[in-house]
């Protein structure tokens, strides 16, 4: 894809797929459209996504080539927006029961626990989007010596603080539920509180870096 993709949702939002590979100054742009489209009279609240932007209309646009026509201008106007984020230090512990799926990397691979581990926690991961569920942060960064395809079966229900690669992704679930993604460990940092202001732990522009607080062979 060369030029973006403007898809209707209903009559409630439209979302904007950006052209191009899914990485950071392609992300930093979207940040930078949600922000401007956010002051549009029409937009309700700009989402930004994976590679995209959906935006919730305050009112149906009663014209809607001027707003497609709109978006494309600001993207074509948008500049990479510069991570101004937090960086988050999470404490995992890495394979045993809390990492269950860490020898299906390790075969795909061909890597020890300890390579594993070690490019896991080399990078620092830039928060892309947040989605999928409360708290969820879509990560990029990983190293793709360890990416590892997604399970042909998922698992039904994996815990809060799963630390999960699927693809060339990986990413910690901020809450139980099912998941394709393989659990190498787990990490007892809290993603999601509805008391808390804001719930979510993490926002577009913080960054991630594991530490491996323990290690089970």
């Amino acid at each position: 894809m060369t030029v973006p993709v403007i898809t209707l949702l209903g009559t409630t939002a439209l979302l904007f797929d950006a052209p191009g590979e899914t990485d950071l100054p392609t992300q930093q742009r979207i940040w930078a459209l949600a922000l401007e489209a956010e002051t549009w009279p029409e937009v309700r609240e700009a989402v930004p996504g994976m590679n995209n932007l959906m935006l919730a209309f305050a009112r149906a646009p009663r014209n809607l080539d001027a707003l497609e026509a709109r978006l494309h201008q600001a993207w074509e106007a948008a500049a990479p927006l510069p991570l101004d984020g937090r960086l988050i230090e999470l404490p995992v512990t890495y394979g045993g029961d809390g990492g269950p799926h860490m020898a299906d990397v390790i075969t795909h691979t061909g890597l020890g626990i300890d390579d594993i581990v070690a490019l896991h926690t080399a990078p620092e991961y830039p928060v892309f989007a947040l989605g999928s569920h409360p708290g969820y942060c879509y990560l990029g960064g990983m190293d793709l010596r360890i990416s590892t395809p997604r399970r042909k079966v998922p698992v039904l229900s994996i815990p809060g603080g799963a630390v999960s690669i699927g693809g060339a992704q990986t990413g910690v679930s901020a809450s139980s539920g099912p998941s394709g993604w393989n659990t190498i460990g787990t990490t007892a940092m809290v993603f999601f509180d509805p008391a808390r202001d804001p719930p979510a732990l993490l926002r577009p522009g913080d960054a991630i870096r594991f530490r491996a607080e323990r290690v089970i062979r």
